[in-house]
């Protein structure tokens, strides 16, 4: 006799037919490409709508003269380079097997950013007002690095959530730094005049709101439907 229990070889056949079964459902899932591709896939488009912009609205005459300026050329690396090296930390972020030690990347750039302003600020006499006014075209800034960080961010959030990353926050903040930092990287072909202490605070606020906007909805931006 058999040491068997009676109805195993049914018990195992079914749970083959189940495995088989849950198999034949699955549908084919395509690999991501990799983190360092897709960032350079968004990075490619920011380039190509930027320019568009830079050739259709901006005058060479304006933010040709204001990049020849030393400081101006810094900070205007530092902005470029804060938007690239944060783009590539949000990607890498979004895998699992992404290292933590990818959040300090942007930092050397952001503190070129903010020293070569900062600077601007000093050399400036910490004068408030600027060529408008206390406020003047200062405002204007703010809505522009607000008004174009939207499609970015919308294309951004979209290639970053098919990652389905499992710690979304340092991926949106990452993210939307990157967002932020491109905006004021384009804002400075329009930019006419010198930075004045209010014109970098209108900046920073448009910059920090958009970065808290992104942590704050982070789940809604970057779970996968």
């Amino acid at each position: 006799m058999s040491d068997e229990p009676p109805g195993l070889d049914m018990v195992v056949t079914s749970t083959d037919q189940l495995i088989a079964q849950l198999a034949g459902n699955l549908a084919p899932v395509r690999r991501l490409r990799s983190p360092a591709r897709r960032a350079l896939l968004w990075l490619g488009l920011c380039i190509a709508l930027g320019i568009a912009l830079v050739l259709r609205f901006a005058h060479p005459a304006l933010f040709m003269p204001r990049f020849a300026v030393p400081r101006i050329a810094l900070e205007t690396i530092g902005t470029a380079l804060t938007a690239i090296t944060a783009t590539l930390a949000a990607f890498e972020l979004s895998v699992p097997d992404g290292s933590p030690r990818w959040i300090w990347l942007p930092a050397p750039s952001l503190l070129l950013w903010l020293a070569a302003s900062g600077l601007g600020c000093l050399q400036n006499g910490f004068s408030l007002g600027g060529p408008g006014g206390l406020i003047g075209d200062s405002g204007g800034c703010f809505g522009f690095i607000l008004v174009f960080s939207v499609p970015l961010g919308a294309g951004l959030f979209w290639l970053l959530r098919r990652a389905r990353p499992i710690d979304p926050l340092p991926v949106a903040a990452l993210g939307t730094l990157a967002v932020a930092a491109t905006a004021a990287f384009v804002l400075q072909f329009f930019h006419g005049f010198d930075v004045t202490v209010i014109d970098l605070a209108f900046h920073l606020a448009a910059v920090g709101l958009i970065v808290l906007a992104g942590t704050v909805l982070r789940r809604p931006l970057l779970d996968a439907a």
